[in-house]
């Protein structure tokens, strides 16, 4: 067993390495810097996507995609496009009008680096190329693939996603609402789940999974983003900011309802733990080269940051 562990990690650990490297790569040459008055906008683009995050989503993308055997290259373009999505809400999240964070992956937020108009115009303009990258010939020849990557992903950011969790979560803390914990639930497989069971559903459709064959995938999906933001909350309030890159206990001390204010943390923790657990058994179909998932899994609930 202690072999198994330690073959994974070495996996986990070179895959980290791999899609952060190519994932910088990859928007170095998706946003070259141009020689007019728009070079501030790319260079405020360029500053956000290029250099920081663990890349967890791409990372999810390739990892499920290459359980279909799809080129590792077509994979990584749409991998890209999920981490622009998550750049630009990012990048919106931290604007004094959101969360108003002054630092990120431990460098000042965007919106103090530049100013908080060109913050808003880079959020913009990844969310953009994010759906330029999917619908463009060179993400896959075949035209339906591409609009059912496009529909995965806009459907994973709006309202019925992303956004409308982050609605939720500022509606509970500017008028003071109570969420139990099955509307905590429901916040963040939006929030947060949302992207993470893109990023998943990105892979599928590459690997041309029909969608009645992918509900093993959609319950993996679904655990580990819950256990995502189980971690999280865990990290919010146990974790070293210095590691984190980013200010710590703001749930806490903004008196929001989170995963361990309502269960503590050793209930939230074991919580967590039971969710990967049910995450990997969704992948039993799979043999090794399912490892890689697996060690993901494993990495949300037991990571530093």
């Amino acid at each position: 067993m202690k072999m198994e562990i330690v073959a994974n990690d070495t996996l986990l650990t070179g895959a980290l390495e791999d899609i952060q490297r190519d994932v910088d790569a990859g928007f170095d040459s998706f946003l070259p810097v141009p020689q007019d008055q728009r070079a501030r906008l790319v260079e405020a683009m360029r500053y956000a996507a290029i250099g920081g995050g663990k890349r967890l989503r791409p990372l999810l993308v390739t990892a499920t995609a290459s359980l279909f055997k799809v080129p590792r290259a077509t994979a990584l373009r749409a991998g890209i496009a999920v981490e622009a999505i998550h750049v630009y809400s990012l990048i919106h999240d931290d604007l004094p009008c959101m969360d108003d964070d002054a630092l990120r992956h431990g460098k000042p937020t965007l919106h103090k680096a530049f100013d908080e108009a060109t913050a808003v115009l880079a959020g913009d303009s990844l969310h953009a190329l994010a759906f330029e990258i999917l619908a463009s010939p060179n993400m896959t020849g075949d035209p339906f693939t591409r609009a059912e990557l496009v529909a995965a992903l806009a459907g994973a950011s709006g309202h019925e996603g992303m956004a409308g969790g982050q609605m939720m979560d500022m509606v509970a803390e500017q008028e003071g609402e109570a969420f139990d914990l099955h509307a905590i639930t429901r916040l963040q497989q939006l929030k947060t789940g949302a992207l993470l069971g893109a990023s998943v559903e990105l892979g599928a459709i590459l690997g041309r999974v029909p969608p009645e064959g992918r509900a093993h995938l959609h319950g993996y999906a679904r655990d580990i983003g819950l256990a995502f933001q189980i971690a999280d909350d865990l990290l919010d309030l146990e974790g070293d900011e210095e590691k984190a890159g980013k200010a710590l206990r703001k749930d806490e001390e903004a008196g929001k309802a989170t995963f361990l204010s309502l269960l503590g943390p050793d209930r939230a923790r074991d919580q967590a733990q039971m969710l990967v657990d049910q995450a990997i058994s969704h992948l039993n179909a799979y043999g090794e080269e399912a490892d890689l998932l697996r060690a993901i899994a494993r990495y949300i609930v037991e990571r530093d940051r």
